[in-house]
């Protein structure tokens, strides 16, 4: 027995909403370079690299930083302000840290070192709403860098496979409907 339109549409609706949540997703290296994730030469400088981008639900952070001498913490935004390092909400140590994205609002990272946030290292993102995200908002060029392109990064991988299932469920339906 054949598939009825009917289900093969519903096939391809939940194919294209779920697939389309996913594309987008990217990965970002903390200060637009290797191994930013130190005391910046301008105690605001990785802050205005953050207000440079725009951050989505899905996107990934990735701190790289020595993980002998550093450590990346995730904080209140109370802690974020004063540099406690006391009561992380999350505290990594592996050198090469990635974090990824999951609610919209702002993030705040501390290093874990001591001295080292009141001296700048310390950052805070805004991941936009999921309601921005739908009007297709987009950053504007900034002096920062755009988001390093990193070898793990899916996105382009779901972009690709996106059009694959498009194509061969566009051939399927097309083919239900001559039938």
């Amino acid at each position: 027995m054949a598939p009825s339109k009917a289900s093969v549409l519903s096939v391809l609706v939940s194919m294209v909403i779920f697939l389309s949540t996913n594309v987008e997703a990217r990965e970002f290296m903390v200060g637009g370079k290797e191994n930013s994730w130190e005391v910046p030469s301008s105690p605001s400088q990785l802050n205005q690299w953050a207000q440079s981008n725009r951050f989505k639900v899905g996107d990934v952070l990735i701190f790289k930083y020595d993980k002998n001498a550093d450590s990346v913490l995730e904080a209140t935004k109370e802690d974020y302000e004063s540099c406690n390092t006391m009561k992380p909400l999350k505290e990594y140590k592996d050198g090469e840290t990635k974090l990824n994205l999951e609610r919209s609002g702002p993030y705040y990272f501390i290093s874990g070192t001591w001295g080292h946030c009141q001296n700048g290292q310390k950052l805070e993102v805004v991941v936009m709403s999921e309601k921005h995200r739908s009007k297709g908002i987009t950053s504007a060029p900034t002096e920062a860098p755009a988001p390093v392109p990193h070898t793990g990064n899916s996105a382009a991988g779901l972009r690709d496979g996106f059009w694959i299932v498009m194509v061969g469920l566009g051939s399927l339906i097309v083919g239900q409907l001559m039938a």
